[in-house]
């Protein structure tokens, strides 16, 4: 097949890298010359503006758009609109709101232009080792690219799905990273309880490799804890600080709309907050409680 792909950072890039091993024909777009010439180096045909991409492509035509979630893909699809074509199919392989999806998939309809949402883990390893894709939208137009997926994905019998209509790809994308939230979430806690009980002296990457064989908890996350401490073992180099990139927020407002429980994801979530502030109020708000109504010893700023 051939297939525009649209934003080259790391995951983007790495999605064309692997096409482009497997035979496929890749015309590369980024708002970064540079990485569009690093792309052509690797064997892809440049494009250094959206229009050119399209020109570039024989309809019908396939266009992968690896941007950031939200205005961004709406500039890609404003961008686009005018040049496509009905049959072109353009993937959001993004971490897309799927309502988003659903509405950008309704608008492109009207043009005879699909629009599939595919989820896509794997992260900087997915190059390599192969991406989990989660496709929502019709089912004719997924069948049509079905060769790359195959080809993108961790095995050619495995890793790609069709999993519903529009919005289902980037849904179960969606629950997918909130529960990957709360494992690393429970693995932090863990080796942080482990590295605490210093009478023991333990070896976390030894015990994290340990793990890995026949464990209930090995993963593939664990295999990263083990990989990270090797190369640290007491993460010194790193500061406490997570970022969250919406899916898990999204979850959990999809739990409430559905009066389904997600504890774990929450305090998950709210972890990663906390991670992110410094002296917090809250914590201060306990000392000065404590203090109030007990006469307890408090810390205070130099």
């Amino acid at each position: 097949m051939e297939v525009g792909v649209v934003g080259l950072g790391k995951m983007g890039a790495g999605i064309a890298r692997r096409a482009m091993r497997a035979g496929h024909r890749v015309v590369a777009f980024d708002r970064t010359a540079t990485k569009v010439d690093e792309l052509v180096r690797d064997g892809a045909m440049p494009a250094y503006a959206l229009p050119a991409l399209a020109q570039s492509l024989a309809p019908p035509r396939v266009i992968w758009c690896m941007v950031p979630a939200g205005e961004p893909v709406d500039e890609v699809i404003t961008a686009l609109k005018p040049v496509l074509s009905a049959e072109d199919i353009l993937v959001d392989g993004g971490n897309s709101f799927y309502q988003d999806s659903m509405r950008r998939a309704a608008d492109l309809d009207t043009t005879g232009v699909f629009l599939l949402d595919v989820g896509v883990s794997g992260g900087v390893w997915g190059m390599t080792e192969g991406y989990c894709l989660m496709a929502g939208g019709a089912k004719d137009a997924y069948e049509r690219i079905e060769p790359l997926l195959r080809s993108l994905a961790a095995g050619p019998d495995r890793g790609y799905a069709h999993v519903g209509p529009s919005g289902a790809g980037h849904f179960v994308k969606m629950v997918h990273n909130a529960i990957e939230y709360g494992m690393m979430e429970a693995y932090a806690e863990g080796f942080e309880l482990m590295s605490e009980k210093t009478e023991f002296d333990l070896d976390l990457a030894r015990i994290a490799e340990l793990w890995q064989h026949g464990g209930v908890v090995r993963s593939w996350l664990l295999g990263l804890a083990h990989e990270a401490l090797v190369q640290d073992p007491d993460l010194s180099q790193l500061q406490s600080y997570v970022d969250d990139s919406g899916e898990g927020r999204w979850s959990l407002k999809e739990s409430v709309d559905l009066g389904v429980p997600m504890p774990v994801v929450a305090l998950a979530l709210q972890a990663r907050f906390r991670s992110r502030q410094e002296q917090p109020f809250a914590g201060r708000m306990l000392a000065a409680m404590r203090q109030q109504f007990g006469g307890h010893a408090v810390r205070r700023n130099e």
